[in-house]
């Protein structure tokens, strides 16, 4: 017959080395995210107060994946505050975007563009397929 040795009682695994990594990578994590927004994008709900009667010319810009439109005319991102600017009666005149295509960073474009040219009464529609 063969002889093997003695058998010894089997060790249980230190869980020690496991909950230190676990920890080393939390910590790691909690260092290395952001906690806070570095662009706020300033959004207001609509259609709290009485609305006022709509004055001046169409304000509709269709925003598409591919093209912008300011009342059915194509125009580029870079002149669409001053091609908006006849069409405002006052300042605080809204301007009317209709979102085609789903495109969230490109809507998002051209309301920074606007607010950047000082129109900020700015009112986000559900887009449809009029592009």
């Amino acid at each position: 017959m063969f002889a093997f040795g003695e058998t010894r009682a089997r060790r249980r695994p230190s869980l020690t080395p496991m909950i230190d990594v676990v920890f080393l990578l939390l910590v790691f994590f909690m260092l290395a995210s952001r906690f806070g927004s570095e662009v706020v994008l300033d959004l207001s709900l609509g259609g709290g107060a009485g609305g006022a009667a709509w004055q001046g010319a169409p304000r509709l810009v269709d925003i598409g994946p591919d093209e912008l439109r300011l009342n059915g005319v194509p125009v580029a991102l870079d002149t669409l505050p001053e091609d908006l600017g006849p069409l405002l009666p006052t300042s605080d005149a809204p301007v009317i975007l209709r979102a085609q295509g789903g495109d969230l960073q490109r809507v998002i474009d051209v309301m920074e563009a606007l607010q950047g040219a000082g129109i900020t009464q700015l009112v986000l529609v559900e887009g449809g397929d009029a592009l």
